[in-house]
Parts: C-alpha cells; sequence; structure tokens
C-alpha cells in the first residue's frame, strides 16, 4: 500500500491572507495580498507571545471585575454598590431566576470558559502536543463565536444608566468592576484573535514526517 499523506497550504506554497482571506502562491522576500495588499505570513506573527500576554492580562483583570462592584446607584435612600456576583443573587431571590442564569452564564461562567480554554490551546501548542487537534480547533471555534456575549452584563448597566438618567428617578453610573470586566472581556477576544490555529496542525504535520 502507498503511502499516501495530504500536503497542507503551506507544504503547496500556498498562503491565506488574514485580510480578506484570499488564498495565494508564496514567494521570495516580502509579499503582500494583490487583493486587499496586507502583508502575508505563513503563520501569525508572534502569535504565541502575544497571545499569552493578552490571555495573562486577561487572568489579572478577572478578579477585580468579580469582586469590585459593577455598577453604583445613589437614591434618596441612599447608596448602593452591586457586584455581578450580588446582581445575580438579587434576580434568583426575587424569582427571576432565568434571567439570573442568563447573568451568571454570560458574566461568570462564560468568561471563565474563554481563558481556561485559551489557556488549554496555548499550554498544549507550547508543549507541541498532537493530542486531539480537530477537537481543538473547534474549541478555538467555539471560543470565538460566543466572545461577544459576554459583555451582556456592559450592555444591562448601560441601558439602566440610560433609562434612570432619563427618567430622572436615580443616579446610576458604571463602577470600577465594569471596568474591569470589560477589560476582560476584549483582552480575551484579542488573545483569541491573536492566535494562530493553524499552529495546532503543525506537531501533527510533525509527527507525520517521522
Amino acid at each position: 500500500m502507498s503511502d499516501y499523506r495530504v500536503k497542507t497550504a503551506a507544504q503547496s506554497g500556498l498562503w491565506l491572507c488574514h485580510g480578506c482571506g484570499l488564498l495565494c502562491r508564496a514567494g521570495e522576500g516580502a509579499q503582500s495580498c494583490p487583493r486587499c495588499h496586507a502583508a502575508l505570513h505563513s503563520r501569525k506573527p508572534h502569535s504565541l507571545q502575544r497571545s499569552w500576554a493578552l490571555l495573562l492580562a486577561a487572568m489579572v483583570a478577572y478578579l477585580p471585575a468579580n469582586l469590585l462592584p459593577i455598577m453604583e446607584t445613589s437614591t434618596i435612600m441612599g447608596m448602593q454598590n452591586d457586584t455581578i456576583m450580588s446582581g445575580v443573587v438579587y434576580l434568583w431571590k426575587s424569582g427571576s431566576w432565568p434571567l439570573a442564569l442568563v447573568v451568571f452564564t454570560a458574566s461568570v461562567l462564560v468568561p471563565l470558559l474563554k481563558i481556561l480554554a485559551l489557556l488549554l490551546l496555548l499550554v498544549t501548542v507550547q508543549l507541541g502536543s498532537g493530542w486531539a487537534p480537530r477537537q481543538r480547533t473547534r474549541l478555538y471555534r467555539v471560543v470565538e463565536v460566543i466572545g461577544p456575549w459576554s459583555m451582556l452584563d456592559i450592555y444591562v448597566v448601560a441601558l439602566m444608566v440610560a433609562l434612570v438618567q432619563w427618567q430622572s428617578l436615580a443616579s446610576i453610573k458604571a463602577g470600577p468592576g465594569a471596568i474591569a470586566f470589560g477589560t476582560v472581556v476584549v483582552l480575551t477576544m484579542v488573545a483569541a484573535m491573536s492566535f494562530d490555529p493553524r499552529l495546532i496542525w503543525d506537531q501533527v504535520k510533525e509527527d507525520d514526517e517521522q
């Protein structure tokens, strides 16, 4: 039986433009995409270093995002500070458990799972692991898709601030937790964008060649 292996695009001298998605023929020296003129690379430059830096920064910001007040409310009855978890507990106790589950999932669980998923991808690529490349690629696609949904709490706070200020019922402003939370969401999204999923398959290619 003949030893048949599928050649990768890089082995065939083809590069994918990161700007417009055009498949281009690789050549000597620096090249640019003929359609959008973006610089062409076989792999995203410094992908692992950038993703690690952004992910570590997101992990640092995750704790204050959940511990600091995300919303500060001032009324004639006094001032109240609410964290993400205190809001979830209030919604649960008031009978709005479906909304409490949505807020908990989008604002606590999803960012944590995104951090853990990116950590798994980066560690396995850094160690040169060829374990489950298809599953890891699917995991990366899921992380990309769910990224914007983590901003649910920020949208809710912004909407409440606009409504309350318009009706002059009270004074509501975003707390420091909202800034930290938004930082976590943005950093994890950019970390996922900086990660090159083709690195997952590089070790598989090396194992096949041995």
